[in-house]
């Protein structure tokens, strides 16, 4: 299944290269919103408030009022998921919380099962180089994805696992990395960095992975 995103900034639509350089800006959201509307499920990521810079609160309570989103981006406490769950997110996506300097956060994964309920959480398990990196991709952690999966494994819906050195790079996704998850866990696992075909999301499709396709979408090169 293809997941199209929506990562905002600074109030646009946005694409970025390795979470860094702006490749697309979109300020006009109705034309993708209606091509979105008929997708199962749409990513929404705040992206100012995962670099602490500010937020796009009214934006993404609007898009979950019209689709099925899972939402991200600054959700670093039970109370920030909450508060996007009250204003209609079907799940949401917790990341650099779930580690802390050099580890695997298991009370905070725990807690937050306990409290918001397991099937409303998707774990974001990020990589760069190999290891997990956090705080809007800037810090790596000396934890592999594979063992976070597998600690984080019983708290959660879903894994949502991006691909840093090929996000927004439209090269292709490293197949063998999504063989590698899949053997990993058995919860509903999403991958993202790197996709550029319909070719490839059938392969992901094939191996039961979902893929969010950003710059493909966004550049046409996959029709949404």
């Amino acid at each position: 299944m293809l997941i199209p995103p929506i990562d905002l900034m600074h109030g646009k639509i946005v694409q970025l290269q390795q979470g860094e350089k702006t490749m697309l800006e979109i300020t006009d959201f109705e034309p993708w919103l209606k091509k979105f509307e008929k997708y199962k499920l749409v990513q929404v990521i705040d992206l100012d408030a995962a670099k602490g810079t500010g937020e796009n609160t009214a934006p993404v309570a609007e898009f979950c009022k019209r689709m099925k989103c899972q939402v991200g981006g600054g959700i670093r406490s039970i109370a920030d998921a909450q508060r996007a769950l009250d204003v209609g997110a079907k799940r949401v996506i917790f990341g650099s919380a779930l580690f802390t300097e050099d580890s695997v956060n298991l009370e905070f994964a725990e807690e937050a099962a306990k409290t918001l309920g397991a099937e409303k959480l998707v774990f974001a398990v990020d990589s760069r180089a190999g290891k997990v990196v956090t705080q809007g991709w800037r810090k790596a952690i000396n934890v592999t994805p594979e063992d976070a999966i597998k600690l984080l494994e019983p708290y959660c819906e879903a894994f949502l696992y991006t691909h840093v050195d090929l996000e927004g790079m439209m090269s292709g996704f490293p197949m063998n990395i999504a063989r590698d998850l899949r053997e990993t866990t058995k919860k509903h696992l999403i991958v993202a960095g790197g996709i550029k075909s319909m070719d490839e999301v059938s392969q992901l499709d094939t191996m039961d992975i979902d893929a969010v396709v950003g710059m493909a979408v966004y550049t046409g090169a996959v029709q949404a």
